[in-house]
């Protein structure tokens, strides 16, 4: 639930004074003058959760110290994201929670989230205190993960080329549907239609092979071209009929064919949960997949957000 005494809509991004978080900002701060809305700058202090059996649990207050570093990351935060666009509205946020509290307090259906890549990685755990992965999985709005900057990458780059994959889900739906209005809104060259599939071969596989068995690569082929044509049918509007769009469609692991189709891309879209994902996960295996290997901003869409708003 949105902080009554935050506006909305809104795009918050979370600092913590790493080069990730700086990133995240300088995307964070491009998007909200892109929107028009105010950009919410929020550094969480993830003081100690205490126990009480009178008054329940309480947040140990920071100490001065602590306090006034917290202070200073929001205050350099807030400079440069004048200095990049001084047009920004720019509010800071100084918290006591954990990090994805502190966002997941503080933003509504009608906001975006924005974080850095923090906690990501192939050597780490996907469950294992990653902002992004628990932003993205209870979220009410679309949340942003930004990843490690590579040298000097222009901050303030508009959208030329957003991927999308879809499955035939109900999310990978709304991921399109957001795809598609963040084309028109921004102007963008194409938006690029990813759908993939993985045959689950038999056992004996080469004995089948040696008796003229083979996979039906062209039966897949036409369903996955229904498919996506179907879904582009149900999404699209008067609002978005006019964004170019391209397919790919390959007999591909869904997470590898996302991420090369968007390695030239300014955007990849994802919804949170498909219809290949590992149940008992808090987010989607191929949303996790693509979180950990994509190398540029990543889009996930949880369950329930209006793509369109």
């Amino acid at each position: 639930m949105a902080d009554d005494q935050l506006p909305s809509p809104k795009v918050a991004v979370g600092v913590d004074g790493s080069a990730t978080g700086r990133s995240a900002l300088e995307w964070a701060t491009a998007e909200a003058v892109r929107r028009g809305v105010p950009l919410y700058v929020v550094h969480a202090l993830s003081m100690p959760l205490v126990m009480s059996v009178y008054t329940g649990p309480t947040r140990f207050p920071a100490s001065e110290e602590i306090a006034d570093q917290g202070r200073r990351i929001l205050a350099e935060a807030a400079e440069h994201a004048r200095s990049l666009r001084p047009e920004v509205d720019v509010q800071t946020v100084l918290a006591l929670e954990e990090p994805p509290l502190a966002l997941l307090h503080r933003t509504g259906p009608h906001d975006l989230v924005v974080v850095g890549t923090r906690g990501l990685g192939p050597v780490r755990s996907a469950l294992a205190g990653s902002a992004g992965v628990r932003l993205a999985s209870h979220a009410e709005c679309p949340v942003v993960v930004v990843p490690a900057p590579e040298g000097e990458t222009p901050p303030l780059r508009d959208f030329r080329r957003i991927v999308v994959g879809v499955d035939g889900s109900d999310d990978s739906r709304r991921a399109l549907g957001f795809a598609l209005h963040e084309a028109a809104r921004n102007g963008a060259e194409s938006v690029v239609v990813v759908n993939s599939w993985e045959v689950p071969m038999p056992f004996a596989t080469e004995s089948l092979v040696a008796a003229g068995w083979t996979p039906p690569d062209d039966l897949l082929d036409r369903r996955s071209e229904e498919l996506v044509s179907g879904v582009l049918a149900e999404v699209m509007d008067e609002s978005t009929e006019d964004v170019d769009v391209t397919v790919v469609r390959t007999e591909r692991n869904p997470v590898d064919a996302l991420v090369e189709a968007g390695s030239e891309a300014d955007l990849i879209v994802v919804g949170s949960r498909g219809r290949g994902s590992v149940r008992g996960l808090i987010l989607g295996s191929v949303s996790q997949g693509v979180l950990h290997s994509a190398t540029v901003p990543v889009v996930v869409l949880p369950k329930g957000v209006d793509a369109t708003e």
